[in-house]
């Protein structure tokens, strides 16, 4: 049977590089999902609104499978190879994701609506949704599962600090979102050199950064309409 999208999540990302690599990682990065027009019905989401959590069940859109049954997850360091459904890497044979995410609001009155307003998404702006389930506790979380080689000892989170005046004029809850998307550490775990500036793009920004040890450094802020402009002349 094919499937075709229900929805279109609108997120801060704009690109691959930066996207938390689990949802709810980020926690206070916020998306919304609007339904194609075939499903834009207040039936279809009726008694959503009482759920805290939802899951987004989505296509890996800008990834595609190369045949290779073994994947480099970031978690081992990106050296180690482990079998490709013994991993949540986006290149598998069909590029199904799944996310559990907080629901926010059930927005009945935006004009395209019903949207869902959701945060903690890990999700490239403009992927496809093709179903969304709710998030049920006593079925969905089983505290005992064993976790592998993604358990908390193997994983890190930086620290981050802002060079003097760059955060001037931000809305504190954006420095926030910033900060906690840095701690996940969107490096590729094969270049550590200190000296090297990243560039990664979250809404309107481009955040450059520096990472010596454990310690983001983030040196500047800017419009990304800037960079588009630089880029066009």
């Amino acid at each position: 049977m094919d499937i075709t999208p229900i929805a279109h999540i609108r997120s801060p990302f704009p690109e691959k590089f930066g996207i938390p690599r689990q949802s709810g990682l980020a926690e206070d990065c916020t998306a919304t999902v609007e339904f194609e027009s075939e499903f834009r019905s207040a039936e279809a989401v009726r008694g959503l609104e009482d759920f805290s959590h939802i899951w987004l069940i989505w296509g890996f859109s800008e990834a595609k499978w190369d045949g290779a049954f073994t994947v480099r997850p970031p978690r081992l360091g990106g050296n180690t190879r482990i079998g490709v459904f013994a991993s949540r890497s986006p290149y598998r044979p069909n590029g199904i994701g799944m996310s559990a995410v907080r629901l926010l609001k059930v927005d009945m009155t935006a004009d395209h609506g019903p949207v869902l307003h959701v945060a903690g998404a890990d999700l490239l702006d403009g992927t496809p949704i093709y179903d969304i389930k709710p998030y049920i506790p006593y079925a969905d979380c089983i505290p005992e599962a064993a976790d592998g080689y993604t358990g908390p000892t193997k994983g890190h989170r930086l620290k981050v600090e802002f060079a003097p005046g760059v955060t001037d004029g931000l809305d504190p809850a954006a420095v926030e979102q910033i900060r906690q998307l840095l701690e996940l550490d969107p490096r590729v775990s094969y270049d550590s050199d200190p000296q090297k500036v990243w560039g990664m793009c979250y809404g309107q920004w481009n955040i450059r950064f520096t990472v010596a040890g454990d310690t983001a450094r983030v040196v500047e802020i800017s419009p990304l309409f800037t960079i588009f402009a630089e880029q066009k002349r």
